[in-house]
């Protein structure tokens, strides 16, 4: 099984168009929040329309996760807690989103929505609960952002991850967390795009201008993940009891 993932393209089409160019070479296309853009020009009802179109050329070329990000909440859910709305049109689409697992082969995929308050937190966290007890082989999370402490949420200044995920590892020990959130982490000294913790691995593939997305190519046959950037390529095995050291600074 081999994934392709992404985040943060934040409403930037041409990264969305190679995404959809580069779709058909990968198993599954994890988009990890913030497809939206809240400082854009373009209002947030529109974005969503467009995206929605890429969801749509995704699914045909192949299967697609997307989780949401902050930038992607649109208005308050039946719980009163802001939440990406407009993702129950991608669901109802077939596309796996916030809430839902997706089963692949031996892999179980759980993406966690962007949670916006304590009861969103405790949904969160009873829908990890509930997919533990299924667990097959391999377990992966889709979860828009980094762990505190992790290089994979460091910004060159300070650690800005979520302490309540760090929980969610230590108890369940996924394989795999597929983040985003932070940009600037694969591109600082001391930061990263991988980070390994305990018996899980974190990526987080950082944001970058241009019309090629950073990205994380994961091939769970072979073992082995790659980060590419403008700053240029990385890889590593995911045998390896921790993520190496980095080769670009």
């Amino acid at each position: 099984m081999r994934i392709l993932l992404v985040s943060d393209l934040h409403y930037t089409l041409p990264q969305l168009d190679w995404v959809v160019r580069s779709a058909p070479s990968f198993d599954l296309v994890v988009l990890a929040g913030d497809q939206l853009d809240i400082g854009s020009t373009v209002s947030l009802d529109a974005q969503s329309v467009v995206i929605l179109r890429y969801l749509a050329l995704l699914q045909a070329a192949g299967r697609v996760a997307i989780g949401s990000g902050n930038h992607d909440l649109t208005g308050p859910d039946a719980q009163g807690e802001q939440a990406a709305l407009w993702l129950a049109e991608a669901r109802a689409a077939g596309v796996p989103t916030d809430g839902d697992s997706l089963t692949c082969g031996d892999t179980l995929v759980t993406i966690c929505p962007w949670w916006d308050g304590p009861l969103g937190r405790a949904d969160v966290a009873a829908q990890l609960a509930a997919d533990a007890g299924r667990r097959p082989k391999r377990w992966i999370w889709v979860y828009h952002w980094p762990p505190l402490g992790s290089p994979t949420c460091w910004t060159g200044r300070r650690d800005y991850g979520d302490a309540d995920l760090n929980g969610w590892i230590a108890e369940h020990q996924p394989d795999l967390v597929l983040t985003g959130h932070v940009h600037e982490s694969p591109f600082k000294p001391d930061g990263s795009w991988a980070d390994r913790i305990g018996a899980t691995w974190v990526f987080n593939a950082g944001r970058q201008i241009g019309p090629v997305p950073c990205h994380i190519d994961i091939d769970l046959a072979e073992g082995t993940a790659s980060w590419r950037s403008l700053m240029g390529n990385e890889s590593l095995s995911l045998a390896a009891a921790r993520a190496p050291g980095r080769s670009l600074f």
